[in-house]
């Protein structure tokens, strides 16, 4: 059994405009201590996936359809004195900005008790004794004084410890961590990235990725998944994408990387065009719009998935073509591509 399991997640924003299709058939799975990433430019349905996950969602989101169990056990539906039990405590999440993620009128301490009283048995005398625990677990100097700060009196790194010491109180299964370094400089990112890492593997608790920045994920991730649209592009191992990528927008993004092992004169190459209005989705593939070898097919059906190497998934019509000029695949009797579709037992 997998610790967490998302199967055919649809969720969506009815809005005056119309509905807006944020989440849009996302499958994964999560295992113990394992560490899963999820790229994508912003409004890709990163964050809403994570939401969705937790059961945050709030009007005019809702989830549409599919499932998310957490050790078999259905999250979608279930009530919130179960919900509540999970929150928090078996999964938590730091959220993206740590400037505005924590209460201004309160102290650190007090914020950080809040939680540990609120999922477990302990007195407040103990609370306390564990929220100057935790601020030293992850690396804030002098924890007796910052839990009668406000926060205010912190810099953005010393906030975004104190967020992930506060997603830690209750030691839970599941860390998601939601753009955690957007608002930081590199310096600060680095620190914050490597303490993750410390902690996961000190923890033994799995983690959820959540980022737009692809070297971020790069070297603390097993398995990456690729968005656009509200759907997964591209999902494999961390090698897999970034050396091999089978999707064009997943190229697109390796392509608009600096390396230090390039000529200085040479330029990047950004993605043509603009992140597509989930308002009004094409028929076909999303990021055929934008997409230079984009084929008649791909904008008049979405891709099926396709298995373009062990544990390597790809929803690219280009891939198609490729395995069936290859004669790896057999086209239609009309010279068509082949309607190829894994089920999530393939996948896993």
């Amino acid at each position: 059994m997998h610790l967490l399991e998302v199967n055919d997640l649809h969720t969506s924003f009815f809005t005056p405009a119309g509905e807006v299709k944020a989440v849009d058939g996302v499958s994964f799975n999560l295992d113990e201590g394992k560490v899963l990433g999820i790229v994508g430019e912003s409004g890709s349905g990163k964050s809403v996936t994570s939401y969705s996950v937790m059961q945050i969602l709030s009007a005019p989101g809702k989830i549409v359809s599919g499932s998310v169990k957490f050790r078999g056990e259905e999250l979608v539906g279930a009530g919130e004195d179960t919900l509540r039990k999970i929150r928090g405590n078996r999964i938590s999440i730091i959220f993206q900005d740590p400037m505005t993620s924590l209460n201004p009128v309160y102290t650190i301490g007090n914020q950080l008790e809040e939680a540990i009283l609120l999922h477990t048995q302990r007195s407040k005398t103990e609370a306390r004794a564990r929220a100057v625990e935790l601020l030293g677990l992850v690396g804030i100097n002098e924890p007796e004084k910052r839990v009668k700060q406000y926060p205010y009196e912190l810099s953005g790194g010393m906030r975004q410890r104190v967020m992930i010491a506060m997603a830690l109180a209750c030691e839970p299964d599941i860390l998601i961590a939601d753009e955690p370094t957007t608002a930081l400089d590199v310096t600060i990112q680095a620190q914050i990235l490597e303490l993750m890492q410390e902690l996961q593997k000190k923890m033994g608790m799995a983690i959820i990725m959540i980022t737009h920045d692809l070297g971020v994920i790069a070297g603390m991730c097993d398995e990456v998944i690729v968005m656009y649209a509200g759907r997964v592009a591209e999902r494999g191992t961390a090698p897999q994408i970034f050396y091999h990528p089978a999707h064009e927008y997943t190229k697109g993004l390796m392509r608009s990387i600096p390396s230090i092992d390039d000529d200085q004169k040479q330029k990047l190459i950004p993605i043509a065009g603009t992140p597509i209005d989930l308002l009004a989705l094409p028929k076909g593939c999303a990021f055929a719009p934008r997409c230079e070898k984009a084929l008649k097919i791909c904008l008049q059906e979405h891709p099926t998935e396709y298995r373009v190497g062990s544990d390597h998934i790809s929803c690219c019509w280009l891939n198609v073509k490729e395995a069936t000029e290859n004669g790896w695949i057999e086209a239609g009797e009309d010279g068509s591509l082949p309607k190829l579709h894994f089920t999530k037992e393939d996948q896993a």
